[in-house]
């Protein structure tokens, strides 16, 4: 596996400011046994998986030009998982070829992550890190991933700038998170957390919410362009989520910086 790359010039360690918000990362700790509980209190991330992977995938293979065919279409790229709690993205994206490091900044999280993968022949790497910490090591990756996490930092603008730089050049950053819509506050904050019980009360704060449109120019002022924007909706009658054109909810994107593989005609296969 091709490792991380690291960057030749230091970092002012005064110039990377805080994105995390203890108190979202007390949340989620005192939550971190239920991880893996396909019934518990993350089954709505459970059945969220499927599209959010398939969307990583499609994305990833547009991007580096990959064969879809291949067993490990990946091999050779890093990657790393922004807020991976207990590793329900970062393990599917290990069998996927990746060379994979999930980071949590609740060490509870990063527990459960490493005990469910303990019996996989090549399990994800983890650490009690953020974002920050990596930026501070010098270290990027070919794909960055930051999902549902947005709506829990404290600055938005400031944490992306963050994951910006850990992206290396040609690679991709995808990005998951709730649009701000009035549609939003009513299934995804009142309906999922006070009538569904899908999430604790007090999972979300609706102000924090971003839209799609506002996401995108975020992501092109740090020099991305965007690749695709999809939304991510619940079917009641198959009881499941799947990709959609319908943003006004849960949407995922995927950018990317610089020239990609695919369009400098390079190929890699593995």
């Amino acid at each position: 596996m091709a490792p991380a790359q690291r960057r030749s010039q230091p970092r002012d360690p005064d110039s990377v400011r805080s994105s995390v918000d203890p108190r979202e990362v007390e949340k989620f700790a005192a939550l971190a046994g239920e991880w893996w509980d396909p019934d518990g209190k993350f089954a709505p991330l459970h059945k969220l998986n499927p599209p959010r992977l398939a969307f990583i995938r499609n994305a990833a293979l547009r991007r580096f030009d990959r064969d879809p065919k291949a067993l490990a279409p990946f091999a050779g790229l890093s990657l790393v998982d922004i807020g991976c709690g207990g590793g329900l993205v970062a393990e599917a994206m290990v069998r996927q070829g990746f060379d994979v490091l999930g980071i949590d900044a609740a060490e509870e999280n990063v527990a459960a992550a490493a005990a469910h993968a303990r019996e996989m022949a090549a399990p994800p790497s983890y650490r009690c890190a953020t974002a920050e910490d990596l930026v501070q090591e010098q270290t990027r990756f070919d794909v960055v991933l930051a999902l549902e996490i947005l709506e829990h930092v404290v600055d938005r603008t400031a944490f992306l700038a963050i994951c910006a730089q850990l992206v290396k050049p040609g690679g991709l950053i995808v990005l998951a998170t709730l649009n701000r819509t009035l549609k939003s506050l009513a299934l995804a904050k009142v309906g999922a957390e006070y009538i569904l019980r899908w999430l604790p009360p007090g999972t979300h704060d609706w102000n924090k919410f971003v839209s799609p449109d506002d996401l995108s120019s975020d992501l092109r002022d740090l020099g991305f362009a965007i690749i695709e924007t999809r939304g991510i909706t619940f079917d009641p009658l198959a009881w499941s989520w799947q990709l959609s054109a319908d943003t006004s909810v849960n949407y995922m994107i995927a950018a990317g910086n610089g020239m990609s593989q695919a369009s400098t005609g390079i190929r890699n296969d593995s």
